[in-house]
């Protein structure tokens, strides 16, 4: 198995469009612009980059950023064994080497000085400089850089740089609207279209309330896997409470808030 095939999706990732977003998205990696996906957590955006790397047969390296990733996590470092020293490709090096999409998920976790390393990707120049190394990585034809990040995290010190967002083109995801939520929770899990749009109802009042104690309302993901639990046997009040409730908060307040609204929605 060549590197390429090592990382191409192998099956459809099942993923509903609520627009031209992949139409667009088609264009952009046809002019091999770098993207940036925004949107909330669990509103599918990683599976949106997935589904078009499957549409596109393009590898693809995926790097779940954090506050600990380096720059040598992500272009690579030397490393000792046996032989002496030996050089360790980071993911970033790797897509660039082979034609991959790199999607950096979640990619203001990183620190802004390892996120710096991306630039020369993102102009004209579509090179990767290996200082350590002393090689300078002209990107394969087919690479393309793709970041996303959750603006409703966003503060002064866990944000993108203007120098940075202004290498992008951009899409901005939301969650889906109720009629096309409940058609994806029922797709993705097998269950009955019924039952998926009473868990949208849920969904749909916990979101009302961001901002009024919640941070974040119940992704399109925590109703998959409510979905998940009631079709395998959990019954459908306990699987809200666990799969939408208890994971979002720890207010008791509004905790109950979110209990009266599924023992309403399940009366």
């Amino acid at each position: 198995m060549t590197d390429k095939e090592q990382y191409k999706i192998k099956q459809e990732p099942f993923y509903q469009p609520q627009g031209d977003e992949v139409e667009l998205y088609e264009a952009a990696y046809a002019a091999r612009l770098p993207v940036m996906v925004k949107g909330p957590t669990g509103c599918g955006k990683s599976r949106f980059v997935e589904h078009m790397a499957w549409k596109l047969g393009k590898p693809i390296i995926t790097v779940a950023c954090n506050e600990d990733m380096t720059a040598s996590d992500l272009v690579g470092r030397y490393l000792l064994d046996a032989n002496g020293t030996r050089w360790l490709d980071g993911p970033l090096t790797t897509a660039a080497r082979i034609g991959a999409i790199c999607y950096l998920d979640e990619v203001v976790e990183a620190r802004q000085d390892t996120t710096v390393v991306i630039h020369p990707l993102t102009d004209h120049r579509r090179t990767l400089p290996l200082d350590k190394k002393g090689e300078l990585i002209e990107a394969h034809k087919d690479f393309q850089l793709v970041i996303s990040y959750n603006p409703g995290y966003q503060s002064l010190m866990k944000d993108l740089k203007q120098s940075t967002k202004q290498r992008f083109a951009a899409f901005e995801f939301d969650y889906p609207t109720a009629e096309v939520e409940t058609s994806i929770v029922a797709k993705e899990t097998g269950i009955a279209p019924e039952l998926a749009a009473k868990l949208v109802a849920i969904g749909g009042a916990a979101r009302n309330l961001k901002g009024h104690g919640l941070d974040e309302g119940i992704s399109t993901r925590l109703l998959t896997y409510a979905a998940a639990l009631i079709k395998g046997g959990v019954e459908e009040k306990a699987a809200c409470r666990m799969a939408l409730v208890r994971p979002i908060t720890d207010d008791a307040d509004i905790r109950d808030t979110l209990d009266h609204a599924i023992d309403a929605t399940f009366a």
